[in-house]
């Protein structure tokens, strides 16, 4: 980190010396329009992506925790993406929504529904991404909501029935509270992950077409290795460190309004 920092007062395109620009590229990347756009197509990803996981991730906790035959299975079934590697997730995601003859395309017209460019259209790319990211990641935000349902005492629902609740009342007074700390650190963990999204970029769209999908940690890699401006690179990494500092400074600062423990 502390020579991260120290390139970005440079200028350098990591073959020559280093020139001494000072805060130069910090100045250059805030007034340039390319930044506030991968920094919109982040927050766009982040927009689509979590309130999918979570839903998803819910949905399946809730399910996965009750007495069901087979119950181990679909657990281990449903986490089993999360461990699997990047690349190999967005390949097959990048042919199952082939526009010429990936498999989505081919129900969606077995229904005469339309059928997008997908990561080949730039109105498509970014939900390519969000689609594949959601799927992958949907296990590991089962996992951690299952282990805080599992956490709630029975006694809490046993006592809001006495007192007249059930269905939805359960769910919204107290399931939903009771689960708010492991929420929480679901917010937190995807939104970090969000801001630094690449893997999945890189392989289904390479930031196109037409950097219709570029993200902050893609700018930072062409920046570097494509264009050889390692400086302004760097500059862009920090910049991106202290969005995300500030967002998660502020998540556990508001964690105090909404966030009940024990």
């Amino acid at each position: 980190m502390v020579s991260s920092a120290w390139v970005s007062l440079h200028e350098w395109n990591l073959i020559s010396s280093m020139t001494w620009v000072g805060l130069d590229n910090y100045a250059h990347l805030l007034t340039d329009p390319g930044t506030r756009r991968v920094f919109g197509h982040t927050l766009l990803y982040i927009g689509g992506y979590f309130p999918l996981v979570y839903a998803g991730g819910l949905g399946l906790a809730i399910v996965l925790n009750r007495q069901l035959a087979g119950r181990a299975f679909f657990r281990a079934a449903y986490f089993l993406p999360v461990v699997t590697s990047w690349v190999v997730v967005a390949l097959v995601w990048q042919w199952l929504l082939n526009p010429s003859n990936g498999l989505v395309n081919q129900v969606l017209g077995f229904f005469s529904l339309g059928q997008p460019g997908w990561w080949t259209d730039p109105a498509w790319a970014m939900p390519s991404v969000i689609l594949a990211s959601a799927w992958k990641d949907v296990g590991f935000v089962m996992v951690i909501l299952l282990a805080g349902l599992q956490a709630i005492p029975q006694e809490m629902y046993e006592a809001a029935k006495i007192d007249g609740a059930s269905g939805w009342k359960l769910f919204r007074h107290v399931t939903l509270p009771l689960l708010s700390p492991s929420t929480f650190f679901v917010i937190v963990i995807s939104l970090i992950n969000g801001f630094q999204v690449f893997d999945q970029v890189y392989v289904m769209t390479g930031g196109g077409p037409a950097g219709s999908s570029q993200v902050v940690v893609g700018q930072i890699y062409d920046l570097t290795f494509r264009y050889g401006r390692a400086g302004e690179a760097s500059a862009l990494s920090w910049l991106l460190f202290a969005v995300i500092l500030a967002v998660t400074a502020l998540q556990i600062r508001g964690q105090r309004r909404w966030v009940h423990y024990g």
